[in-house]
């Protein structure tokens, strides 16, 4: 028995510019961070010789390609897995529409799993690739690079991708004080909508050749980001999610709508400095920055959405047990 525990993510600056629609032109880059959320991926060998998954349904199958959960199926592909098999996961939030990167840490940690099942334990590199070659080139999702990567390597990167698919990773590298303090000014608020990503990425990714600009504009915000991180200029940090929300709301027309910017609004009014909602948009979960001495009034003006506490996470997709007969 094989169990992989992989984290989810927020991302602070660049989202957009991590598909390939842009990059290839001329690179793209995020911020990003996994956070200690994680989802947890099971599998063991089952006595005959049908394919087991359980997820918020149980599927018992013959042959890999009756699966319906297409993340499981390709994975099992990726990886040459094809019967004796039971997969389960579990995970720490709502499976569907968090903006936290769940289908990425998915695939992330089942091909982890299935490797390491394999007694073939792959680089996060490599589970970073596999997973992009699943998402992206065979099921054709209209979405980016940076969630296989962040949830693969962990920590708080800032990521490149050229445009000949070379991807950059660098970490971040934070003192102890000051990472503590960043803990404590970063929020997440449930804003309790769940939708389905794929329009919203759909709409985005279609308008990149007319938002060529402000892609631009978004990456240079990353780097920015980075800087003020790496000098310890947290409050100025908050500001900038600020700038990046309002460029991020014109790449699609569902990515904000009435309820989220009211939402915002008031954790803004409350002193917030700035936030973002952390995926695709439309929903989810917020991201907010809040001076330590504000978090109270914060959390009161956001007092009828469920806050979800967390900390930064250092490490990556990992194999936390590992049982052989």
């Amino acid at each position: 028995m094989i169990i992989t525990q992989t984290p989810l993510r927020i991302s602070f600056f660049g989202g957009g510019t991590d598909f390939r629609d842009f990059y290839r032109h001329e690179g793209g880059c995020v911020l990003s961070s996994a956070i200690d959320k994680y989802i947890f991926v099971i599998v063991k060998r089952r006595f005959d010789k049908k394919i087991r998954v359980g997820y918020t349904r149980i599927e018992l199958v013959e042959q890999v390609d009756q699966l319906q959960h297409e993340l499981v199926r390709e994975a099992l592909r990726l990886a040459e897995v094809t019967s004796h098999i039971e997969i389960g996961t579990l995970g720490d939030i709502p499976s569907t529409g968090s903006g936290l990167g769940s289908s990425s840490t998915v695939t992330v940690g089942v091909l982890n799993a299935l490797y390491n099942y394999r007694n073939d334990p792959h680089t996060q590199e490599q589970l970073a690739q596999g997973a992009c070659k699943i998402e992206i080139d065979v099921l054709g999702k209209p979405i980016g690079k940076q969630d296989q990567y962040i949830c693969a390597y962990g920590g708080l990167r800032f990521i490149r991708f050229l445009p000949d698919e070379e991807v950059i990773i660098d970490k971040i590298e934070l003192g102890d004080s000051e990472l503590r303090r960043l803990n404590q000014q970063l929020m997440l608020f449930y804003t309790k909508n769940i939708r389905r990503t794929d329009s919203v990425l759909s709409e985005q990714r279609s308008k990149i050749p007319d938002r060529m600009d402000t892609l631009r504009a978004m990456a240079e915000l990353a780097y920015k980001g980075r800087t003020l991180l790496e000098n310890g200029d947290f409050d100025a940090f908050g500001r900038l999610l600020d700038t990046g929300w309002q460029l991020k709301k014109t790449l699609a027309s569902k990515i904000s709508n009435d309820e989220i910017d009211r939402y915002y609004q008031l954790a803004i009014e409350a002193g917030a400095l700035g936030g973002k909602i952390t995926g695709a948009g439309g929903g989810g979960f917020m991201l907010l920055f809040c001076p330590r001495e504000k978090l109270y009034n914060v959390r009161a003006a956001l007092r009828e959405l469920l806050e979800l506490p967390f900390h930064l996470e250092p490490d990556g997709s990992k194999v936390i047990f590992n049982h052989r007969r």
